[in-house]
């Protein structure tokens, strides 16, 4: 819902700036202001940023007022990267990586992505639709305000579709707003088993098709990884994706070196995403780029793998976002809390580069940075009030939620934490 709302006595907003992806250092250069500080959204669109104290009168006109009680003020959370629709649970697995199996070693045994596929064929759209939500409650309570859904874990058209129009269904149906991804070569289904390349072309040839007809998906997603889809799949898929209109993305460079960073730079990708085994050529690429390089750092951590670089990534250049992975095999969270302490902690970012990272860089991610990812005059009502007076507490009270409300479009979702 678009509102009018008058947020007053906050005591600091923070936030990146600008209308595109920020690249390298400059990440870390904040717009703040110190408080007494006010921010009014009209129509669901920020009127006015700046001291209280000048607010224009005329702009109050009609307007909820919400007391912020001098908590920090930054944008809403873009967690650019979720495949939150989906059937069943892996627990097992969960299990089984913990006693040393690798990820890989058990989606090659038929488990991992092959055990969510027939679960999530096997389920319907309101038993998909009614999980997926509960994920969408608690990300909201975490101050995420827009984030992308990817399908991919039915890999047929039937259940590709189910998978897109429950997302459709979700973004019509509850706050956060929702980016359609197509993911259907998330990776080889049994019934084209050994034969990747004819499964490229069922999915070029049936599947994106209709996709696009039906309008479900902004964008074309693919897992380019030794032993699963190589550069070749990878530019027959995403070429003819972007000829029927989609944008693109890559998961990349996550499991060995294998050039994806490289290939999604060449195609104009709007991210390369994981990238924990990127080169450096890869990450020159990126500099080089308009690519965001989307890194998964509770993906990480859950597998008990190296993070991806992202200071070093930060240093040569690249825009780098910060995102979930929401999935129920490699990552069974979409903690904000986790995910800022791992980028801070153990990837060498800054308070200030992992909250432009979360917003502004997240917003590039899915192709919405004129729209939404900071707080300027113009851009979409998307707020996160904290329950403390600055930014820096998101990564320093580890581990905890500290959103005290999340305002989407001018609306409040307002959690009790105090």
């Amino acid at each position: 819902m678009k509102r009018n709302l008058y947020v007053k006595n906050i005591g600091k907003i923070a936030t990146p700036q600008g209308r595109k992806a920020i690249h390298g250092k400059a990440m870390g250069e904040l717009r703040v202001i110190m408080g007494p500080a006010a921010i009014v959204i009209r129509e669901g669109i920020i009127a006015y940023v700046g001291p209280d104290a000048e607010v224009p009168r005329e702009l109050l006109e009609g307007c909820q007022v919400y007391d912020a009680q001098g908590g920090a003020v930054v944008p809403g959370f873009v967690d650019s990267h979720t495949h939150l629709v989906f059937g069943g649970f892996r627990e097992e697995e969960f299990q089984m990586r913990l006693r040393g199996a690798s990820y890989m070693s058990i989606m090659q045994a038929g488990g991992g992505i092959a055990s969510t596929t027939k679960a999530t064929r096997e389920a319907t759209a309101d038993t998909l639709a009614a999980a997926a939500e509960v994920h969408l409650r608690a990300m909201l309570s975490m101050g995420v305000t827009t984030a992308d859904a990817k399908s991919g874990y039915g890999m047929d058209l039937e259940t590709e579709l189910r998978q897109l129009e429950v997302i459709q269904y979700l973004q019509q149906t509850q706050p956060i707003a929702l980016h359609a991804t197509f993911m259907g070569a998330h990776d080889t289904p049994p019934e084209f088993k050994g034969r990747p390349s004819d499964y490229i072309e069922y999915l070029v040839e049936t599947v994106l098709p209709e996709v696009k007809r039906r309008g479900l998906a902004e964008c074309c997603d693919i897992f380019t990884e030794e032993g699963v889809f190589d550069h070749d799949h990878t530019r027959r898929l995403l070429q003819a994706a972007r000829e029927m209109g989609f944008t693109l993305k890559m998961h990349a460079d996550e499991i060995v070196p294998f050039g994806g960073s490289e290939l999604a730079a060449e195609l104009g990708c709007l991210s390369a995403d994981h990238l924990l085994q990127i080169s450096d050529k890869g990450i020159e690429a990126l500099a080089q780029s308009n690519t965001v390089a989307t890194l998964l750092p509770c993906t990480a951590f859950s597998l008990k793998a190296a993070y991806a670089p992202a200071r070093k990534m930060i240093d040569n250049g690249c825009a780098v976002a910060v995102a979930s992975d929401l999935n129920p095999g490699s990552c069974f969270s979409a903690s904000i809390p986790l995910m800022y302490d791992l980028a801070c902690i153990y990837m060498g970012m800054t308070a200030e580069e992992t909250l432009t990272a979360l917003t502004l860089n997240g917003a590039a991610a899915i192709g919405r940075a004129d729209r939404i990812g900071s707080i300027e005059v113009g851009k979409e009502g998307d707020l996160v009030v904290l329950g403390y007076p600055c930014y820096k507490f998101l990564s320093y009270h580890i581990g905890m939620n500290i959103v005290r409300s999340t305002i989407k479009g001018g609306a409040v979702y307002t959690n009790h934490i105090d």
